[in-house]
């Protein structure tokens, strides 16, 4: 009787030290990073990024809408004014206004206030046409935009970028061939998306060549060609006519 009694006892404060089951187990506090410690938050890509072209364009660039567009007579002073302006700097590959135009004129401050930071970067950017494309171009790519793609692919290529090295921004920075300068332009591209600030390491290149305001743009670029590629994607504008979306070369 005495052995079962300490058996007994013993059981039973093992079953009190010992949670009953893996549900009952004691949570354990998340570790903490020390004060300072970096932290990345999202990956970087800097290679080649496979994705399936036809789904994305059928997701972001099926042209139904999502929104529709205002009939002409619906315009206000305003947005015809805008449609005025970018008609006379873009020229238009459709009849009459562009749907992108009149859709975007519902919300015409915001559409205002994003045209007036493109124009300026476009007519007054420290960048050169070249290096601006080339941002635009990996931001496009990265962020599956095959409005944005395509469209520049064409402006790129009458401002010095050949079909080859389009080619290799879709492989990024680490491709082989690029410039020490022309990779930390990528690289550049790719840090900001990806963790939202540029390195030491890039900023150190890109500060051999450029100037503060250069740099100063960098992010402004884009960030602003950002916003225009989650607009389109998620209104849904379709493709214009001579734009081949992400197969554009």
């Amino acid at each position: 009787m005495r052995i079962h009694t300490i058996n007994l006892a013993a059981a039973l404060a093992i079953a009190v030290a010992m949670p009953a089951s893996a549900e009952q187990a004691p949570e354990q506090p998340a570790a903490v990073p020390n004060e300072g410690t970096y932290m990345p938050s999202n990956p970087i890509r800097s290679g080649p990024t496979p994705f399936d072209h036809a789904a994305r364009e059928q997701q972001v660039a099926s042209g139904n809408q999502r929104i529709e567009p205002l009939a002409p007579e619906e315009f206000t002073p305003e947005a015809q004014a805008i449609a005025d302006s970018l008609t006379a700097f873009f020229g238009s590959k459709e009849e009459g206004v562009p749907k992108s135009y009149a859709t975007m004129f519902k919300h015409p401050g915001l559409y205002k206030g994003q045209l007036q930071l493109g124009l300026e970067l476009n007519q007054n950017g420290a960048l050169s046409p070249r290096e601006r494309e080339m941002v635009i171009l990996r931001v496009a790519w990265l962020v599956r935009s095959p409005f944005e793609w395509g469209e520049h692919v064409t402006y790129g290529k009458t401002l010095g970028l050949t079909s080859e090295e389009i080619e290799r921004i879709t492989q990024g920075s680490s491709a082989p061939g690029w410039s020490e300068h022309d990779r930390a332009v990528l690289r550049g591209v790719e840090e900001l998306l990806g963790d939202y600030a540029v390195s030491d390491e890039t900023w150190a290149t890109l500060a051999k060549t450029w100037d503060e305001k250069q740099l100063i743009e960098l992010p402004g670029l884009v960030g602003s060609y950002t916003l225009t590629a989650m607009l389109y994607n998620s209104l849904r504008f379709g493709l214009l006519p001579g734009n081949d979306g992400f197969d554009a070369r």
